[in-house]
């Protein structure tokens, strides 16, 4: 009988056991991780109550976390403000305040991928997803051909003229009325500014031209692509020394001593441009979702894309999405990883409805709504990875405009400022190199 309930007994605990093993009775394990994003204005179709990226994130936090079976799992959303990125997410890695994700423009996000800490997500990219996503934004995502980066939203920079402006100087056949961005040959440009010089007056330009501080890189950097120059070589550094770099320099140099730029151009910035061109005195400036209502409303606009010795046109592509951590806790490393992958698999993807849609599911599924972005869409492929995802972007930025600044003043020789560029931007990205760690 001894023998009978001891056997009785050891049994009954190895099912027990077995229960535990297989999740029957298992205490999950819980798990905290934390989301951080900086204040950015995020409105979308797919639901009218949300306009921010924290509202997004924390009904998306709470779906997640609703329907989540591995472990018990709390969430820690972190709004912090532009301006005190620094300090929120690089200033706090090896703390326990470290991001376990982070969800914002992809400016700095590529320079965290060099801290070591930012974890590689193609395991948790599916076929379908892949598909979902074109190249373009995949390759802004990538580094060494590993995906550091999902993108979420596209925002995109092309040029817009004052129609008016066009008319006055005879260039009608040059307008679209179709709402859609055209493309114009290296010569049509050049005829077109130069009919816009001869028409304005003095106080007024053609096109813009800005160098006063580091904002002067993106879209000065896509002009110099202008003749095919990739701006960065196999290496991953940037080559104006390049045949294609040095007579995009040359064409840019020509363009200001034409009067094809503002006037004192070295010492204007972004703000400045757009202000000129909103006060009527500048004919053709950079453009994009966000600031398209306001133009259209106080002028008859085109769209145009950057110049192209191909005549296909470039834009200047911003991308918005997540970054994954990795803060030495696997479970809350699965954890991360599996609330980004929610985020895709889910109905949160549709909060993409309110930029550029990086899933074209979407794009598709909100085309009607998204008629007064369509045209971004239609040139997404035309986008250019302007940061290469660097190591040390603020480093560049903060050595590359002062060249510009040489270029316009006129006293150096072009390729002087092409080997100077290349020397200082190169020595940054050298830099950035130096202390780069990547998760593997």
């Amino acid at each position: 009988m001894k023998k009978r309930m001891l056997s009785m007994t050891l049994a009954l605990a190895m099912g027990a056991l077995l229960l535990a093993g297989c999740g029957g009775t298992a205490k999950k394990e819980d798990v905290s991780i934390i989301i951080k994003t900086p204040a950015l204005s995020m409105p979308t179709l797919a639901d009218e109550s949300s306009t921010t990226s924290k509202e997004f994130l924390d009904k998306a936090v709470a779906a997640f976390t609703e329907q989540y079976e591995k472990a018990n799992v709390t969430i820690e959303l972190v709004e912090f403000q532009q301006e005190d990125e620094a300090e929120a997410v690089p200033g706090t890695f090896g703390t326990d305040r470290a991001p376990d994700v982070v969800y914002m423009d992809y400016f700095n996000m590529n320079t965290y991928i060099h801290s070591g800490y930012v974890v590689p997500l193609d395991d948790i990219i599916t076929d379908e997803m892949k598909a979902d996503i074109d190249d373009v934004w995949w390759d802004n995502s990538q580094l060494n051909g590993k995906t550091y980066m999902m993108p979420f939203l596209g925002r995109e920079n092309i040029l817009a003229y004052n129609k008016q402006m066009f008319i006055d100087a005879g260039l009608e056949k040059y307008i679209s009325d179709d709402g859609k961005v055209q493309n114009w040959t290296l010569d049509e440009w050049e005829e077109i500014l130069a009919a816009l010089r001869a028409s304005l007056p003095e106080t007024s330009a053609p096109m813009m031209m800005y160098a006063g501080n580091n904002q002067g890189d993106t879209h000065i950097m896509t002009l110099l692509r202008m003749y095919g120059c990739e701006f960065f070589d196999a290496n991953g550094h940037i080559n104006m020394e390049s045949a294609e770099g040095i007579k995009a320099l040359e064409t840019l140099r020509a363009w200001n001593e034409a009067g094809y730029f503002p006037k004192n151009a070295d010492l204007l910035v972004s703000n400045d441009v757009y202000n000129l061109f909103m006060d009527g005195q500048l004919a053709i400036v950079f453009n994009n979702a966000a600031l398209d209502e306001t133009m259209c409303a106080s002028y008859d606009i085109g769209y145009v894309n950057f110049p192209s010795v191909n005549g296909k046109g470039l834009n200047t592509t911003f991308v918005t999405g997540f970054e994954v951590y990795d803060n030495g806790d696997a479970a809350k490393l699965a954890v991360a990883k599996d609330f980004v992958k929610f985020i895709y698999e889910s109905d949160f993807v549709d909060y993409e409805s309110g930029a550029i849609p990086a899933n074209n599911s979407v794009a598709e599924k909100y085309a009607d709504g998204l008629a007064f972005i369509q045209k971004y869409i239609d040139v997404s492929d035309c986008g250019v990875n302007f940061t290469g995802n660097q190591p040390n972007w603020r480093g560049v930025r903060a050595v590359f405009y002062p060249h510009i600044q040489d270029l316009i003043y006129g006293d150096k020789d072009i390729e002087t400022i092409a080997q100077e560029l290349d020397a200082d931007c190169n020595a940054a990205i050298d830099e950035g190199y130096a202390e780069s760690t990547l998760h593997e």
